[in-house]
């Protein structure tokens, strides 16, 4: 373990093909910048619940956010134990045969408990890094949220702690006897490409598009 990783810990262990898994601060956060919504698992009263976020990364800490009556935002800001997972993917994978069809992938999983932010000057700022994440540059022209706002919002902080990336890339893996069997194997690359920008159907008209959305990409 080199000292940008993060720890190892028994939860955080990658098991099943451990080459592929990575505690690479580098990496982790660089997966974490690129994509735009996360997924949590969480138990609420013997129930267990996957929900979609959107978040945004700021230093070691991820920025969650939802509706301050939602139960499952209630739970997390109880310090119930929560796994926060996002998945890139990038292609996929062909092979000879059937067991062997994969995908290319970056992941990131992390695990541990939320934090809630109380200070309204501090959930402002959580509000424009989660809009600057999705959206770099937004916040210049986006009004900020007011205070009904600001109350009707739970913003929480995830500590990354326990975390782990794990990544595939290349081709397929095929048997070797399989190898002259005649069948295409290979990889179909697959990229998030942004469109043209459609502008609201109430739009003032002579507003032009703000260059963060004409240009806009999510490099990796």
């Amino acid at each position: 373990m080199s000292s940008n990783d993060y720890p190892s810990t028994p939860r955080n262990r990658v098991r099943r093909l451990p080459e592929r898994g990575s505690h690479d601060r580098d990496l982790i956060h660089a997966i974490l910048d690129e994509g735009t919504f996360c997924h949590v698992g969480i138990v609420v009263d013997g129930q267990p619940f996957v929900v979609p976020m959107a978040y945004a990364r700021r230093g070691g800490t991820l920025l969650l956010h939802g509706a301050a009556s939602s139960r499952i935002m209630r739970a997390l800001a109880g310090g119930a134990q929560a796994c926060v997972t996002v998945t890139l993917q990038d292609g996929m994978v062909l092979a000879r045969s059937a067991f062997h069809h994969s995908m290319n992938y970056r992941s990131v999983m992390a695990l541990g408990r939320a934090r809630p932010i109380e200070d309204d000057a501090r959930k402002k700022e959580a509000f424009d890094a989660l809009v600057e994440h999705l959206v770099p540059g937004r916040t210049r022209d986006a009004r900020a949220p007011n205070q009904q706002e600001v109350k009707a919002t739970t913003i929480l902080e995830f500590p990354l702690e326990e975390v782990s990336a794990k990544v595939r890339t290349g081709p397929p893996k095929d048997e070797e006897e399989d190898m002259a069997m005649g069948i295409w194997a290979g990889v179909i690359p697959l990229r998030v490409v942004p469109g043209e920008p459609e502008p609201a159907p109430d739009l003032e008209p002579g507003l032009e598009v703000p260059e963060y959305a004409a240009s806009y990409s999510r490099t990796r």
